[in-house]
């Protein structure tokens, strides 16, 4: 009889153990075809789960709509705030008087029709206003396109740094460099030609201009270091903003392209530098 009972223990553990492993099995099978969630609480700690608990917070950054579009690198938020877009510059559109510059009606529809049913986040610069009290500051969309670069790989925008703003410097000029390569927006304008210092001696080159010419010496101020081209014209670093440089002497000799606005006094020219994307090296020794 002890035998017996002995007997159907064993029998019984077994089925037991069948059970218990078939169970597992079919547990393991239904785990594998799951999707396990991955997701943290407020302290940062890790939890898993076969359920979606994340918690999802709030990344630290509102979306705004846009009122008003006054041209292509300033726009109005329902706020009030006005944002001038940092690190780049469209050309001028008719205002106070002064007549459309080439390419500034287009780069300011390109913003319309970009911005016209989405929002917008700002990520603001080091410095937050301008001297107008206009917000710097660069746009991303709900879709996370990044508006400053967008505008200036279409072509539709030129580089405009101003130290210390110098977030997304990298991005802005290799966008610049594939537009101008494939000769979109501006680069495709006759406007924008670059000028020659002979040709500096007409004075109708009000905006953004292009100046090439061989930097004959250097020489220093009180506050600027010069690159001097001719005894017409000069380019000017502010010493504030000179560690950003390469050796200055390093340019005597060579073919620059100089970018930016014009200053005239008397019989000469300027052009102030603030940041070395706005001298471009064309040739060495020519």
């Amino acid at each position: 009889m002890q035998d017996k009972k002995r007997l159907a223990h064993s029998i019984n553990d077994h089925i037991l153990k069948l059970i218990a492993a078939l169970f597992i099995s079919l547990c393991l099978s239904a785990c594998a075809d799951a999707d396990i969630f991955e997701w943290k609480d407020s302290k940062g700690n890790e939890h898993y789960s076969d359920r979606d608990q994340a918690i999802h917070t709030n990344p630290g950054y509102g979306f705004y709509r846009i009122k008003t579009i006054y041209d292509g690198d300033t726009v109005q938020l329902e706020d009030g705030r006005k944002i001038r877009l940092l690190g780049i510059n469209t050309p001028e559109v008719e205002h106070r008087g002064k007549p459309t510059e080439a390419g500034g009606e287009a780069a300011k529809t390109w913003l319309i029709n970009k911005l016209q049913n989405t929002k917008v986040r700002l990520e603001i610069g080091v410095e937050k206003t301008d001297k107008y009290g206009r917000t710097l500051a660069h746009l991303f969309t709900e879709a996370k396109e990044h508006i400053n670069v967008s505008l200036v790989k279409t072509g539709l925008a030129t580089l405009s740094i101003y130290p210390p703003n110098l977030q997304y410097v990298d991005e802005l000029q290799a966008a610049e460099n594939e537009a101008q390569r494939n000769k979109l927006g501006i680069w495709n304008r006759p406007e924008y030609t670059p000028l020659t210092i002979n040709q500096l001696t007409d004075t109708s080159h009000a905006g953004w201009t292009r100046v090439v010419g061989k930097v004959t010496a250097v020489r220093n101020s009180e506050r600027f270091v010069y690159l001097s081209f001719s005894n017409l014209f000069e380019a000017r670093i502010d010493k504030n903003g000179l560690s950003l440089f390469p050796d200055v002497n390093s340019y005597i000799d060579k073919t620059v392209e100089v970018r930016g606005w014009l200053n005239r006094h008397k019989d000469q020219f300027s052009m102030l530098i603030r940041h070395p994307v706005a001298l471009i090296v064309l040739s060495d020794k020519s």
